[in-house]
């Protein structure tokens, strides 16, 4: 039952990834790309968790973390400099 539930989220997971990375290419507007980016960056953190399930292994879960923190430092950094603060 959990590797149907796995599989289920990976199907959504990669569905999600095809959807942002069209917005990233196609996106009319530097606003609508930074945000597929965001975006891009939480469904990779997803797929990451979802190794770190099947492969049974905890070190990935630091790793996911860390790239999580460093995604949102790099999402901040760009917002403020398409602000104009920097």
């Amino acid at each position: 039952m959990v590797e149907v539930l796995i599989a289920i989220t990976a199907l959504l997971a990669g569905m999600a990834f095809l959807m942002a990375l069209g917005r990233f290419i196609k996106g009319p507007s530097t606003f609508d790309r930074v945000i597929a980016f965001d975006v891009l960056t939480v469904v990779s953190i997803t797929f990451i968790v979802l190794s770190a399930l099947i492969e049974e292994r905890g070190i990935y879960l630091d790793i996911a973390l860390v790239y999580a923190l460093l995604s949102f430092l790099g999402v901040i950094a760009i917002a403020r400099y398409l602000e104009g603060r920097f």
